[in-house]
């Protein structure tokens, strides 16, 4: 839960703090919303997947698995989403991308793993990986 130590004290929650957090977190992550309680359904694609990155964030995690975080989001969303992701990274939070995007891959990977029906069919080092090799281990 999001609700760790940072914003419950004695029980209850503080909801200074967790207003304060949402509100800086919105910020950093540029979420277009009218205001901090606009139901996240009535949010764009881009705005939905950046609030629920920003959700996980709050947690200050080591590691952010990521499914499919720019699937149905418009152009400007996806490269703010992959500055995030860099800049994540940057600052040392292990990362892992699922995707279907090969150019998403290619461009946002270190490493990347190929599966087929639930089974590694190879791992791959950015510089050796194209996208005729991930389509290659993917069919194998």
């Amino acid at each position: 839960s999001v609700l760790h130590g940072d914003f419950v004290r004695f029980g209850f929650v503080r909801t200074r703090a967790v207003s304060e957090a949402c509100a800086a977190m919105c910020a950093l992550l540029r979420v277009k919303t009218p205001d901090l309680h606009e139901p996240i359904g009535n949010l764009s694609g881009g705005n939905q997947q950046k609030v629920l990155i920003g959700r996980c964030l709050l947690t200050r995690p080591k590691i952010l698995i990521l499914d499919e975080p720019t699937r149905g989001v418009d152009v400007a969303a996806k490269a703010e989403i992959h500055q995030l992701i860099s800049r994540l990274v940057g600052e040392g939070t292990a990362v892992l991308l699922i995707s279907s995007e090969l150019p998403e891959i290619l461009g946002m990977s270190h490493r990347i793993m190929v599966m087929r029906e639930g089974r590694v069919t190879g791992i791959l080092e950015r510089a050796e990986a194209d996208q005729v090799k991930i389509m290659d281990l993917a069919a194998a």
